[in-house]
């Protein structure tokens, strides 16, 4: 016996009871439509597709449905899972709605691409209080994808980092690039988050983006502190996979460092002419601490299942071969491309050359935007 949707199957005990006694060998339910993302001309749109699913309730298992149809014989839902309402299986979601409190977002500065927001984030994990800036792709407040949540994108600029971010202001254009190529259907449109990496100016007091022992706890402000208030602000996806992290040069180290201590919570980084090693005097005194911070130790010894890209500027052959060896001694799971920029310099102009390269391998390894219909 066959029913061609779920309107024509019986939900009341007698007529389940009457279907079993009649040795129906097989239902076939055809459920609802699911929404799927496609790309056209357009970019990303939902597409209404019917999928059908069939299943079969043989004779063997006839007699345990009819046991379970008696008063007081009803399985229990799976272990850990809550029984759906109506009977219905409970359906994983990805998206993760914004939990608040929301943030006091200001706007610092118009783009083409639109604004830059800003705020102080008052750390509740770390108790480091410090600046973050955030840019929406126009498809958030689009209302096609209402109900999307969007991959994120975290940023760290290269020099001292104190109360400003390259990556936030007009000297890399990331953002009129992420957009363009989004139009192009070769990147993500990405949340980016770009935070501070220090709370002075001597770099040789830098806080390396870690829990430097006696020091403000850089490393959980920006790993644990900064997340949280993404998610309490903005709609995301559930899990690491739509998660990653970019820098150049201190930025670099930044982004290689979080992805190899922290894979639960980032799938991919690109590390952009990274030094690897660190000049702040703050870590005297505490070599196993600087050691278990240290990109350049990382790298060998983590067993991080995450991928990076890792670029070096091929005019300097000083900087070639040190991220080149930076590179050799990754070992599995952790995976490290590299990338030569032909004729390259360590300085900002050639940094926006390698942003779209960027964006696209990022957009390769990370997922887009997704909806739970």
């Amino acid at each position: 016996m066959t029913w061609p949707d779920e309107s024509h199957i019986p939900t009341d005990e007698p007529g389940l009871r009457r279907a079993l006694a009649q040795g129906a060998a097989d239902i076939v339910v055809s459920p609802a439509p699911y929404t799927a993302i496609v790309r056209d001309g357009r970019g990303l749109r939902r597409r209404r597709t019917a999928v059908r699913t069939a299943l079969a309730v043989t004779m063997v298992v006839l007699p345990a449905l009819t046991l379970a149809l008696l008063p007081g014989r009803h399985p229990a839902p799976p272990p850990g899972r809550a029984p759906a309402a109506g009977g219905a299986a409970p359906k994983d979601s990805r998206v993760v709605m914004p939990t608040g409190p929301a943030a006091d977002l200001k706007k610092d500065r118009d783009t083409k691409a639109g604004p830059i927001m800003v705020t102080t984030l008052a750390g509740r994990k770390s108790g480091v209080s410090g600046q973050v800036w955030v840019w929406l792709p126009p498809q958030y407040d689009d209302p096609k994808y209402a109900k999307f949540g969007f991959p994120v994108l975290t940023l760290f600029g290269g020099g001292r980092g104190d109360g400003y971010n390259t990556w936030a202001d007009n000297q890399l254009p990331i953002q009129e690039i992420d957009a363009q190529l989004v139009q192009e259907q070769k990147a993500h449109p990405f949340i980016m988050i770009m935070p501070v990496q220090n709370l002075t100016g001597d770099e040789h007091r830098s806080l390396d983006c870690s829990d430097i022992p006696g020091q403000p706890k850089m490393g959980t402000w920006l790993s644990q502190d900064v997340p949280d208030f993404v998610r309490a602000n903005f709609r995301t996806l559930k899990g690491r996979d739509s998660w990653g992290l970019m820098g150049a040069a201190s930025g670099a180290d930044c982004s290689a460092k979080l992805a190899l201590q922290h894979p639960d919570i980032y799938e991919a980084a690109v590390p952009i002419d990274g030094y690897f090693t660190s000049v702040s005097t703050l870590w005297t005194g505490h070599q196993a601490e600087q050691d278990a911070n240290s990109p350049d130790k990382l790298i060998s010894t983590s067993k991080a299942d995450v991928k990076m890209l890792a670029t070096a500027s091929g005019g300097s052959a000083y900087e070639v071969k040190l991220v080149k060896g930076w590179v050799a001694k990754a070992a599995a799971p952790t995976e490290v491309d590299y990338y030569e920029q032909p004729g390259g310099e360590h300085r900002i102009t050639d940094f926006e050359k390698l942003i779209p390269m960027s964006l696209e391998w990022l957009t390769k390894n990370l997922t887009g935007p997704e909806s739970d219909s």
